[in-house]
């Protein structure tokens, strides 16, 4: 019997074993890559805060609306 899992599942979330090697592979693959974006993401965010923060706190009062 196959169940609805098995029909909408992509091949890393089949499962593990002799048949699903390419399963684990792209599952690391994806970890890697994770693990990689989510800093990179994080950083740039960080960044654009603080010159938003340094902005504000240099602007000069005439300047405000």
């Amino acid at each position: 019997m196959i169940s609805i899992f098995n029909t909408i599942a992509c091949s890393v979330c089949m499962g593990t074993g002799k048949d699903h090697l390419d399963s684990v592979a792209a599952g690391y693959a994806m970890l890697v890559m994770l693990c990689i974006i989510i800093p990179m993401l994080l950083s740039i965010i960080f960044f654009i805060a603080r010159m938003a923060r340094r902005e504000t706190a240099n602007l000069d009062p005439a300047l405000v609306d």
